[in-house]
């Protein structure tokens, strides 16, 4: 999981055309975050080439915050670019 983390905030995120940061607004409620992409071909395992179909995908990050508040600490402590 860190893995993968590690790389949607360093290597994907940064791939994005004019990214100032992901919204603060999506937590709900109990500490946990999901943000979604157009398009999956933003990471670098998939070959853009040989999509036939462009999907999304929807990714959620489960905390073990209380709160949003405690969420959005620990994701900034980890690294998460939120928009300011």
């Amino acid at each position: 999981m860190y893995d993968f983390y590690q790389k949607l905030v360093t290597i994907v995120f940064p791939r994005f055309r004019d990214f100032h940061g992901v919204k603060k607004e999506s937590f709900d409620g109990h500490g946990n975050y999901t943000l979604g992409f157009a398009e999956c071909t933003v990471f670098p395992e998939i070959d853009a080439s040989k999509v036939d179909k462009i999907q999304g995908l929807e990714i959620s990050i489960a905390t073990t915050a209380k709160d949003d508040n405690q969420g959005f600490e620990l994701l900034k402590a980890l690294g998460m670019p939120f928009v300011k």
